[in-house]
C-alpha cells in the first residue's frame, strides 16, 4: 500500500470561513488593481512607442580597431572629440569587456564642461557602451572628452586607434560615436521594423511581427482572466469544469485530469511568451545558439558526439551564419539585422544550395554538454529536413518554447504543494513563472538551459509532493527519473545533485521515524536506494561505454573537469571569491570585485533584463527604478516569513534541502567564473543560469503576496502579475529594437 499522504505544516493558517480573496470586495480590489496595473502599463507603452529612437548623429573619427590595448581601470584620459552634435543625449565608447566598471565622461569646450555622464558598472558583454549624458543644447566645435574608467574587476579591452606623441610614445584614441534622438518615433517606425522582422528568418514575411503581437495579446487576456477567475473561487474547492482546487478521484492513469486549470493556464502563457520570443530573437543571436545547434545537428545526421570545442560546424551553418553577419552583430549593439537586397538574395541562393550538414565533429562551448536535449531536438530537425536550415532552426526554438510550458506548469504546482492554504497565491506564484522575460527569452532559442528549467521545477514538484505526502515508491522512481534526466541534460546540474541526495536521505529518515517498524524501514530506504539507482545508473552506462572505448571515463567533460580540478591561488581564495560572486564583502577578505556590488549590477540588474548575446541592455534608469517594487516585494515575502517562523521551524528539514540545491548550484557557478576568472572575466555571472530556482523564487512571490494582508493580497497579487507582464511586453520590445530598429 502506499504511504497514506502526510501534510507537512503550512504556511497559512487554514480557516473554516471562505478565504477572502472569495470575497465581493476582494474581487473588486484584484479589478481595480489590475486594471490599473494594465492602465499603467498602458501608458507607459504609449509614452515609449511615441519617443525617437537614439541615432548615431556623428563621429569624432578614430577607427574602430580591436583590442589596441587593454587597461586595469582607475584611469583618466583626455581627447579631442571633434564636433559634438546638437541634442546629443549619450556617448558611445568602443570599450569591451565582459563586465565592465563604472565610466564617467566630462565634455569641455575650452574649459568650460558642457555636459557630463556616467555609467554604473555591470555593463557588457559588448565592444562598446553607451554612456547617457545630459542633453547638449547646442553643436560643440573643437570639443574635449574626457573619459575616467573606474576600478575594474578585469582587464577592459580599448578599442580604437594609437597615435604617436611628441615624446615618442603612443596615445591611445578611443573611437567615439554621438547619439541623439531620430526624427521619428517608434510608432511611425513600426511598418518598417515589422518588414525587417521577417527577413531572414523562417517563416518570412512582415505578418510574424503582427503575429508576435497578436499573441502577447493573448498572452495579456489569459493571465487577466486567470486572475480574475481565481480571485472569484480563490478559497473554494470548486466544481471539476473550473477552478483551482480541482481533484478528481479515481485511478493513477486519471493524473494529468487532477491537474489544475490553472496550471495549464500558467503553462500555456509561458509556452505562448516563449514562441513570441523565438519569433522576435534573430537566427542564432542568443547565447551558444549556434554551438548547440551544431551539436543537435551533427548528432542527427551522423548519430555521434562532439569530439572537440572547436567551432567545426557543417559547411550549411557556417555558410548560414556569414550570409547572416552573425558574427558582425554578436556583441555589436549598434549592428542591426541584414535588409539590402543584395544581403537578402545571397542568404536565399545559399539556403537552396545542397550544402553539406554533417560537420567536423566540434560543436564549439556545447561539446562538454551531455546529450539528452539535443536528441530530443533532433525530432524537430528531421521533421523541418525537407526545407531550409532556418525552418529546422524555428522548429527546434518551437520545442523549447513546449519546455518553457513544462516548467510554468511544474512551477504552479510546487508552490501549490508548498503553500496549500490559499489556493489564489498558486496563481500569483504560477504566473510571473510563466512570465519572467528571462524564462522566455531562454526557452526561446536552442539551448539545454530549457529543458534544465523544467527538470528542475519537476524535481522541486516531486520534493515538495513527497515532503507533504511521504516518499512513495512512485514518487522515489520520479525523482530518480529526473534527476537522471538532469544529469543527461546540462553539466550545471551536477550543482543540484547534492540537494536531491539530501532530499532522498531526509524523506526516508522521516518515513521510518513516522512508521517505526523493520518493515517500514525497508520500505522507506528502499525507495531512497531505487531514486539513487535510477539517478546514477544513466552516468554510470556513459562512463562504462568510455572505458571499453579507450576514452575517458567523462568523455569530453574530463577535459573540462581536468581545468576545473586543476592549480588555484588557495581554497580560502576560492571561497572569497564564490561569496562576494552574491553577497557583500566581509573584513578581512581581498576585494576580487573592486567598484562593483555583484549582488545589484550583476543579479538584480542583469535579471531585470539582459538580452541578445548578453549585449542589449535597458537604459540605466529603469534598473534603477525596477528597485522600488523589488524592494516591496522583499518587505511583503519578509512580512510573511516573519509572521509565520512556526511553521518555517516546523518545515525546517524541507526548507534546508532547496536551500542545499540552491547553495550547490551557486558554489558550481562560483566555482566555474573563479576557474576561468583570467579568460572568461565574470562572463558567468549570468542570471540564466539560476533560473532552475525559478520555483523558489515563485513562491517567494506568493508570499509577497500573503505579506500585504488578507484583505489586500489577492490585489497585490495581481499587481505582481502585472509587473511581470509589463516586463515581459517591454523586454520583448527592447530585443526588438536593438535588431531591428
Amino acid at each position: 500500500m502506499p504511504a497514506t499522504p502526510t501534510a507537512g505544516p503550512s504556511l497559512h493558517r487554514r480557516s473554516n470561513r471562505a478565504s477572502a480573496s472569495a470575497g465581493p470586495r476582494s474581487v473588486l480590489r484584484v479589478r481595480l488593481a489590475l486594471a490599473a496595473g494594465l492602465a499603467l502599463t498602458a501608458v507607459a507603452l504609449g509614452v515609449v512607442l511615441s519617443r525617437p529612437p537614439l541615432i548615431v548623429a556623428g563621429a569624432n573619427g578614430v577607427p574602430a580597431n580591436l583590442a589596441v590595448a587593454y587597461i586595469n581601470g582607475g584611469e583618466t584620459a583626455c581627447q579631442g572629440g571633434g564636433t559634438l552634435p546638437a541634442g546629443t543625449e549619450a556617448i558611445r565608447v568602443s570599450l569591451s569587456a565582459n563586465t565592465g566598471p563604472r565610466v564617467s565622461l566630462s565634455v569641455l569646450s575650452g574649459s568650460t564642461v558642457v555636459t557630463e555622464g556616467e555609467r554604473d558598472a555591470g555593463w557588457g558583454i559588448d565592444e562598446t557602451v553607451s554612456v547617457p549624458v545630459r542633453r547638449v543644447p547646442a553643436t560643440i566645435r573643437g570639443a574635449r572628452i574626457c573619459t575616467t574608467i573606474g576600478p575594474a574587476a578585469e582587464a577592459v579591452q580599448v578599442n580604437g586607434a594609437r597615435a604617436g606623441t611628441s615624446g615618442g610614445g603612443h596615445a591611445i584614441l578611443l573611437r567615439m560615436e554621438y547619439l541623439r534622438p531620430g526624427p521619428r518615433s517608434w510608432l511611425s517606425l513600426a511598418a518598417s521594423i515589422a518588414r525587417r522582422m521577417g527577413i531572414a528568418r523562417a517563416p518570412g514575411g512582415a505578418w510574424v511581427a503582427y503575429l508576435a503581437i497578436a499573441v502577447m495579446l493573448a498572452v495579456c487576456v489569459l493571465a487577466s482572466r486567470l486572475l480574475l477567475r481565481e480571485a472569484e473561487f480563490g478559497g473554494h474547492v470548486t466544481h471539476a469544469t473550473g477552478g483551482l482546487a480541482r481533484r478528481l478521484p479515481g485511478p493513477p492513469g486519471r493524473a494529468l485530469r487532477r491537474i489544475p486549470r490553472a496550471a495549464w493556464t500558467c503553462a500555456l502563457i509561458a509556452s505562448l511568451s516563449a514562441a513570441c520570443w523565438s519569433v522576435i530573437t534573430p537566427p542564432f543571436q542568443a547565447p551558444d545558439e549556434p554551438s548547440h545547434f551544431a551539436y543537435a545537428q551533427l548528432l542527427a545526421e551522423s548519430g555521434r558526439l562532439p569530439d572537440s570545442g572547436a567551432d567545426s560546424f557543417s559547411l550549411e551553418e557556417q555558410t548560414v551564419l556569414k550570409d547572416l553577419h552573425q558574427s558582425q552583430m554578436e556583441w555589436h549593439p549598434e549592428v542591426q539585422t541584414i535588409s539590402s537586397r543584395a544581403a537578402r538574395l545571397q542568404l536565399r541562393e545559399d539556403l537552396a544550395l545542397p550544402l553539406s550538414r554533417s560537420g567536423m565533429g566540434g560543436a564549439g562551448v556545447a561539446a562538454s554538454e551531455p546529450p539528452l536535449y539535443y536528441a530530443l531536438e533532433t525530432i524537430p530537425y528531421h521533421l523541418g529536413s525537407s526545407g531550409t536550415l532556418l525552418d529546422q532552426l524555428e522548429l527546434m526554438r518551437l520545442l523549447s518554447a513546449l519546455m518553457a510550458g513544462l516548467t510554468a506548469l511544474f512551477v504552479f504546482l510546487f508552490v501549490r504543494e508548498l503553500l496549500p492554504g490559499a489556493p489564489w497565491a498558486w496563481t500569483v506564484g504560477g504566473l510571473p513563472g510563466a512570465l519572467v522575460p528571462l524564462l522566455g527569452f531562454t526557452s526561446g532559442v536552442v539551448t539545454p538551459d530549457a529543458m534544465l528549467c523544467a527538470v528542475c521545477a519537476a524535481i522541486f514538484y516531486c520534493l515538495a509532493r513527497a515532503f507533504r505526502r511521504g516518499l512513495t515508491r512512485k514518487l522515489a522512481v520520479a525523482i530518480g527519473v529526473l534527476t537522471a534526466a538532469g544529469l543527461l541534460t546540462k553539466v550545471n546540474f551536477v550543482g543540484l545533485a547534492p540537494g536531491v541526495t539530501l532530499g532522498l536521505v531526509v524523506l526516508a529518515l522521516r518515513g521510518v521515524r513516522e512508521r517505526p517498524g523493520a518493515h517500514r524501514s525497508r520500505r522507506a530506504f528502499g525507495a531512497m536506494a531505487v531514486a539513487m539507482a535510477i539517478a546514477v545508473s544513466p552516468a554510470c552506462a556513459y562512463a562504462l561505454y568510455n572505458l571499453l572505448e579507450h576514452h575517458p571515463a567523462l568523455g569530453i567533460v574530463s577535459s573540462a573537469v581536468h581545468i576545473a580540478s586543476g592549480p588555484r591561488e588557495s581554497l580560502l581564495s576560492d571561497v572569497s571569491y564564490a561569496w562576494q560572486l552574491y553577497l557583500p564583502r566581509l573584513p578581512g577578505m581581498a576585494n576580487h570585485f573592486p567598484g562593483m556590488s555583484t549582488i545589484r549590477q550583476l543579479w538584480f540588474d542583469r535579471a531585470v533584463g539582459l538580452y541578445g548575446w548578453l549585449d542589449t541592455t535597458f537604459p540605466v534608469w529603469v534598473y534603477n527604478l525596477a528597485l522600488i517594487p523589488a524592494g516591496l516585494i522583499a518587505i511583503l515575502g519578509l512580512r510573511t516569513l516573519i509572521a509565520r517562523l512556526g511553521a518555517l521551524r516546523a518545515r525546517l528539514s524541507e526548507l534546508l534541502v532547496y536551500l542545499t540545491m540552491s547553495a550547490g548550484l551557486m558554489a558550481l557557478i562560483g566555482a566555474d567564473s573563479y576557474t576561468h576568472r583570467l579568460t572568461e572575466g565574470l562572463g558567468y555571472a549570468q542570471p540564466r543560469y539560476l533560473l532552475p530556482l525559478l520555483p523558489l523564487a515563485a513562491a517567494m512571490l506568493a508570499l509577497a503576496a500573503r505579506g500585504a494582508g488578507r484583505r489586500w493580497g489577492p490585489a497585490a497579487g495581481a499587481l505582481i502579475v502585472v509587473l511581470f507582464l509589463a516586463q515581459d511586453i517591454f523586454s520583448q520590445l527592447l530585443v526588438v529594437a536593438r535588431f531591428y530598429g
